[in-house]
């Protein structure tokens, strides 16, 4: 039973941490509020996560691991590459209906000079993560050669990333959708 307990915690600090990440930022990483979102102590944070680069990089491995799962859900459930292709800005459209919330990773990735390294490292993951689910769907659909793949992919999770920047500075959803159309009639994205 304790252990479920304190299991339940770490998750509950987790889910607090990404919430306040995705708002915030790795900047935006404060144990105190942390421990009030969560109902406890700010001290009893430190018995699962030591320091804030240890929080930092445990919230955005889990993060990216999460749009993993994702990612390979869209794969398995659309009738193809292509089809998927066309899902893919959808998850970044999720954070921006969740309170004009932005990516974790892109948020972190802006703050580039204050991440610790293991923190960075989870963060470059998230992209990496990305423009290889990108490039395995392009070369699906045959919308490249796979010498190609990567650069497209790059262009791909960059541009879908920037719109969702962008529409967050607007606080306009709206804008989001009218950028993700302008890359599919220009080409970037599958119609």
């Amino acid at each position: 039973m304790a252990a479920t307990l304190k299991g339940n915690v770490r998750e509950a600090i987790l889910a607090a941490a990404r919430e306040a990440a995705m708002a915030y930022g790795y900047g935006g990483l404060n144990f105190r509020d942390l421990a009030g979102a969560v109902g406890i102590k700010a001290a009893s944070i430190n018995y699962y996560f030591p320091n804030k680069a240890l929080l930092g990089e445990a919230v955005a491995r889990r993060y990216w691991e999460d749009i993993a799962r994702d990612l390979e859900a869209i794969s398995a459930n659309a009738p193809s590459p292509i089809e998927a292709l066309k899902k893919y800005p959808g998850i970044f459209r999720l954070s921006l209906e969740r309170s004009n919330r932005i990516c974790l990773s892109s948020f972190m990735a802006a703050e580039y000079d204050e991440l610790p390294e293991p923190v960075l490292k989870e963060v470059q993951a998230f992209a990496d993560v990305n423009t290889a689910w990108l490039c395995g769907q392009l070369v699906a659909a045959r919308l490249v050669e796979p010498t190609d793949g990567e650069s497209r992919a790059r262009a791909i999770y960059a541009a879908v990333a920037g719109a969702q920047i962008v529409a967050r500075s607007r606080s306009d959803i709206h804008l989001f959708d009218t950028l993700i159309q302008s890359y599919r009639a220009a080409g970037l994205l599958p119609n």
